[in-house]
C-alpha cells in the first residue's frame, strides 16, 4: 500500500508497536515515550524527599497528572491501533487478547498509580502510591531488543542458573552451620545459632564483608577464609553462564533484529 494510503491507525500501530517499526530500532514516539517515563520515574523519586514535595508539591502534583493523562493516552492508543496487528482473530479478539497480556496490564497499573492520588485516597496510601509509580521505569521492557535477549538467555540456561543458586544456598547453610560451630560460644550474639550465622555467611560468600561480625577463633577464620574462595567462584559461575548463553540468544534471533 503506498505511504499516502496508509491509515491513521496503522500510522499509529506502527510508531507504538516495536515489532511493526520497520526502520529498525525505535520509532520516534517509542523514544519520546522512553523519555517520559523516565522523567515520571524521577518524579517520583525526587517527590518522596519531604524539602522537595514540600515547597514544590503543587508542580509535582501537576507533573504527574500530565504524565498520568499522557501514558492514559498512550494506552488508548495501543488498544486503537492493536486491531492493525496481523494475529488471527476479529478486531475485538486482538484487543482482548492484547487488554489481558502482562504488558498491557502493567500499563494499565502505571496509569492506575499515577492518577489514583487525584481522586483521593488516605496519605499511607498515598505514600505507597507513590512508590509504586517506580514500576513506570519496567513499561521500558516492552520496547527493549536488550530485555529479550536477557529473557531468552535465563530461559536457555535456566536449569544451570538454578542449579548455582541451589549450590549457592548450600554453601551459605553450611559455612552459617561451621561458624555456629566454632564460633557459637565465643560470640553467642553472632554466632549462637545457625540463623544468627546466616547474615554472616550470606555477606561473605557475596564478597561484600560489612565488617558487623567476624571469627575471632583459629578455625573461624580458617573457615571463613574457604567461604570467602568460594563466594568469588559461585560468582564468577553465573557470569559466565549468561556470557555464553546471550551469545546463544543473539545467534538464535533473526538478522533484522541482530542488526537494530
Amino acid at each position: 500500500m503506498p505511504p499516502s494510503r496508509i491509515s491513521l491507525r496503522s500510522r499509529v500501530y506502527r510508531q507504538l508497536d516495536p515489532r511493526a517499526w520497520a526502520a529498525g530500532g525505535l520509532s520516534p514516539v517509542n523514544k519520546l515515550l522512553v523519555v517520559l517515563i523516565l522523567l515520571a520515574t524521577a518524579t517520583a523519586i525526587a517527590e518522596t524527599e519531604p524539602e522537595l514535595y514540600g515547597p514544590y508539591g503543587t508542580w509535582f502534583d501537576a507533573l504527574e497528572l500530565l504524565f498520568g493523562l499522557l501514558f492514559l493516552v498512550e494506552y488508548g492508543a495501543r488498544l486503537w491501533s492493536i486491531a492493525e496487528d496481523r494475529q488471527d482473530g476479529s478486531a475485538l479478539a486482538r484487543r482482548l487478547r492484547f487488554v489481558f497480556s502482562p504488558s498491557a496490564l502493567l500499563d494499565l497499573l502505571v496509569v492506575a498509580v499515577t492518577l489514583l492520588p487525584f481522586i483521593g485516597l488516605n496519605p499511607a496510601m498515598l505514600r505507597l502510591v507513590r512508590l509504586l509509580r517506580i514500576a513506570r521505569l519496567a513499561k521500558l521492557g516492552r520496547m527493549s531488543l536488550a530485555l529479550r535477549r536477557v529473557h531468552s538467555a535465563l530461559w536457555l540456561r535456566r536449569y544451570e542458573l538454578g542449579l548455582t543458586v541451589a549450590i549457592g544456598v548450600a554453601v551459605i547453610i553450611v559455612g552459617a552451620s561451621a561458624l555456629y560451630w566454632l564460633e557459637g560460644d565465643l560470640q553467642p550474639d553472632k554466632f549462637g545459632s545457625i540463623p544468627r550465622s546466616l547474615w554472616w555467611a550470606v555477606v561473605t560468600l557475596t564478597t561484600i564483608g560489612y565488617g558487623d561480625a567476624y571469627p575471632i577463633s583459629v578455625g573461624g577464620k580458617i573457615a571463613a577464609a574457604l567461604l570467602a574462595f568460594a563466594g568469588v567462584g559461585l560468582i564468577a559461575l553465573p557470569a559466565g553462564i549468561m556470557a555464553n548463553a546471550m551469545q546463544e540468544a543473539m545467534r538464535r534471533e533473526p538478522a533484522g533484529e541482530q542488526a537494530d
